[in-house]
């Protein structure tokens, strides 16, 4: 009601110069948790999410100061979201220079808040149980199974890039899209014979936001996350295929790689640094690590010998597409465009085709390891 109060007579005033404004209000309900993402056309520093109990016929509900921004009439009705752990988001002018996110709960348990750029977005995750149910032996507070006993039987295939996005370009033309997207589809089809299922962020030359792309995978209920980048550099000479995971403490050169896969700035890669810190990574992060190590070993060893690429090994870096997912996630880049002899192969399908069979040999071998390892545990 204060809120609705405040938004009535603040907006009988004339709105102050200076300010930013909301573009869009998006929501995705996955088993566990809801994710809010509210996209501005400037950032924004938040100061915390605070939590108020049920009163006065009120739900419980979380809500959030966005400084400097202005939010006017168009949200005024509320966002209606009724998927078992929120009822609406609700957003109005709380002074003549803040808007207040408001988001009223069914079921509540934690909560995550993100700032990210480019474009610059609020991502609130709200954790909760959907049903009354208690969790099961081994599972966390929300019912999910910790990473390290989860059995990988579901494999979520990324094609970076896409749409107006192209990636990086490199000699004669050859755009990063189209590479990720023939090494995705030929890795799906090399995992389903070997009898995972697959989920592909997409499928054709369409682009897909960095929370959507996560937003299919946890939709999915994915095991495992794989990316598939092309890298580029500004020395020519340079070649080779290089794996990623994620991790706070990362390389200088992972930073200006971070910097384009992110589609951000170099300088703000240090924000994202900050923001991974405050993150729970330690049950996600050895696994990670662990599928990260075994699928470089595969690519670098696995093909034939005249085709080997160079191994450049397995790094750590400040990914988004990998920290917005909750499960074990790599990002592998299959080879330099900027190099002749490497773009002049990853136009080639059939190395294309290789180099999937490859990166799918090295999940069957991680899945070897994790299904041992739910054997010493008693876990399935």
């Amino acid at each position: 009601m204060l809120l609705a109060v405040c938004a009535v007579a603040l907006l009988a005033v004339e709105r102050p110069r200076g300010l930013g404004d909301v573009v869009e209000v998006r929501h995705w309900s996955y088993d566990d948790y809801t994710r809010v993402v509210v996209e501005l056309d400037v950032p924004v520093r938040t100061e915390g999410v605070t939590q108020l109990a049920a009163d006065a016929g009120r739900p419980e509900r979380l809500f959030l100061d966005l400084d400097g921004i202005w939010v006017g009439r168009r949200f005024s009705d509320g966002v209606e979201v009724g998927d078992g752990l929120l009822r609406n988001i609700r957003l109005g002018q709380n002074t003549l220079r803040r808007t207040r996110l408001v988001i009223d709960l069914e079921r509540y348990e934690s909560h995550r808040v993100l700032t990210l750029t480019h474009p610059h977005r609020v991502v609130v995750d709200v954790y909760g149980r959907r049903g009354g149910s208690a969790p099961g032996a081994g599972e966390d507070a929300l019912g999910v199974l910790p990473p390290a006993l989860r059995p990988v039987r579901t494999v979520v295939v990324d094609a970076g890039h896409g749409g107006r996005d192209p990636g990086a370009i490199g000699i004669s033309g050859i755009r990063e899209k189209h590479v990720t997207l023939q090494v995705a589809k030929a890795l799906g089809e090399e995992l389903e014979e070997r009898g995972f299922r697959v989920i592909y962020t997409r499928r054709d030359d369409r682009n897909l936001s960095l929370e959507e792309r996560t937003v299919v995978a946890e939709s999915a209920d994915g095991d495992v996350f794989i990316s598939v980048h092309a890298n580029a550099a500004r020395r020519r000479s340079v070649h080779g295929v290089e794996t990623y995971y994620l991790d706070e403490n990362h390389e200088r050169h992972a930073m200006d790689l971070a910097a384009r896969e992110n589609g951000i700035p170099r300088g703000e890669v240090n924000v994202l640094q900050q923001t991974l810190a405050k993150l729970h990574m330690e049950e996600v992060s050895p696994q990670s690590r662990r599928l990260a190590q075994i699928v470089q070993k595969q690519v670098v060893t696995g093909l034939p010998r005249k085709l080997r690429p160079q191994d450049l090994g397995v790094k750590k870096g400040p990914f988004y597409v990998l920290f917005l997912s909750n499960m074990p996630a790599i990002l592998v880049e299959v080879g330099f465009l900027t190099h002749r002899g490497e773009a002049k192969r990853l136009r080639d399908e059939g190395y294309l085709k290789d180099m999937a069979t490859q990166i799918a040999e090295g999940l069957v071998l991680y899945k070897g390891e994790q299904d041992t390892r739910l054997a010493r545990t008693g876990s399935s």
